[in-house]
């Protein structure tokens, strides 16, 4: 007896510990599909008709901004986690649009695309709080260029913040209709706030989806980006507005407005704003042509820097065709046009008022 005795107990710890070990792993496994490995990459040619001895585009374009030359703009690979109340994410990129972006940044920083983790803060409503480096709550086009409807940026989105570091806190209605956001951030497109800087800059975010067909955004900035020693308030303000006509047609219409004190007189306020339209037709799945219209007027040297009487004074305009062949692959070619009140753009070694350009893209995503 004292034998049956042993061996029964024997059996029973061998199953519970069998049972608990396939409880682990269970739960591990549970664990692992929570995390997500995606990546992008983006490759482009550019040829800029000024055939700039440099092989750089105008300083104030951001992405695609090497001519003559086959690069990758951005390429990155990113780890997400999503639970019911939890999520992270982590993305490390590198391209010309890293090396443009993140001149500011020391080391390391300069490659980080994306890292921030978010708790919802209650178990019956869609509210978070998310905290890291994050995607810019400003504009409506992206850093990832499959998600944008043109090929290159508009001046808008590429004189305005990709990224921002700080605290957001979201709230999304139950039917998803509306988002509203507040923020406290580093700065102006900063992961490391200005050395001098004592102050944290603010934003806001309202996101009203009236339909599936219409979304309306407005988004807010107001801080300063400089030293305390030279401290000088800026207000920026985002709209746009998204509609989609039919399966055919949609269109994207924006305009941003900032104000930022003026260093010689702090009373006043020097003012730059750009207006864009976005006009797209699809005629069948794989196909899409694009028409863009803009302007950008900084007189001051607000956010492009000054260097002529009449600031930056720029009209664009640009067409692209796209064609996906594939769910995941995207081939993109777009002729791109400025013309300046004043003569800003180099060619060989004079000024001219013009500039224009022609740029092909493929890009992927897993």
């Amino acid at each position: 007896m004292k034998y049956a005795s042993f061996i029964i107990v024997l059996l029973i710890f061998a199953v519970a510990t069998n049972a608990s070990a396939q409880d682990s792993l269970i739960q591990k496994e549970k664990t692992l599909k929570k995390f997500i490995l995606s990546g992008y990459a983006e490759a482009y040619y550019c040829y800029d008709f000024n055939q700039p001895e440099n092989n750089d585009r105008p300083p104030f374009i951001y992405n695609f901004n090497r001519h003559n030359e086959v690069n990758m703009n951005l390429a990155w690979i990113k780890v997400s986690f999503n639970d019911e109340r939890v999520r992270a994410n982590l993305a490390m990129g590198v391209g010309t649009y890293m090396n443009a972006n993140y001149t500011a940044e020391p080391g390391t920083l300069k490659n980080i695309f994306e890292a921030n983790m978010g708790y919802k803060l209650t178990r019956k409503h869609n509210l978070w709080l998310d905290i890291g480096i994050m995607p810019s709550h400003i504009g409506f086009e992206s850093a990832i260029g499959k998600d944008n409807w043109t090929l290159t940026r508009s001046m808008l989105a590429e004189n305005s913040p990709y990224f921002e570091t700080g605290i957001k806190i979201g709230y999304t209605t139950s039917d998803e209709k509306l988002s509203v956001a507040a923020l406290a951030l580093n700065g102006w497109q900063r992961i490391r706030r200005v050395d001098g800087n004592s102050l944290i800059s603010w934003g806001t975010q309202a996101n009203y989806k009236a339909s599936d067909k219409l979304t309306l955004n407005y988004s807010t900035f107001s801080g300063t980006d400089k030293a305390d020693s030279a401290r000088l308030w800026r207000f920026y303000h985002n709209l746009y507005t998204t509609a989609q006509v039919n399966k055919q047609f949609g269109i994207i219409a924006g305009f941003d407005i900032g104000h930022e004190q003026n260093p010689q007189n702090k009373s006043a306020y020097n003012v730059w704003y750009s207006p864009v339209i976005i006009v797209r037709f699809v005629p069948v799945s794989k196909l899409a042509f694009a028409l863009r219209s803009e302007y950008f007027k900084d007189k001051f040297g607000v956010i492009i820097p000054k260097f002529t009487t009449n600031g930056f004074d720029t009209f664009g305009a640009s067409l692209n065709l796209d064609y996906s062949p594939t769910n995941n692959l995207l081939l993109r070619i777009e002729g791109r046009y400025f013309n300046s009140k004043d003569k800003i753009f180099l060619k060989e070694t004079s000024l001219q008022n013009n500039n224009s350009a022609l740029t092909f893209s493929a890009s992927i995503d897993f």
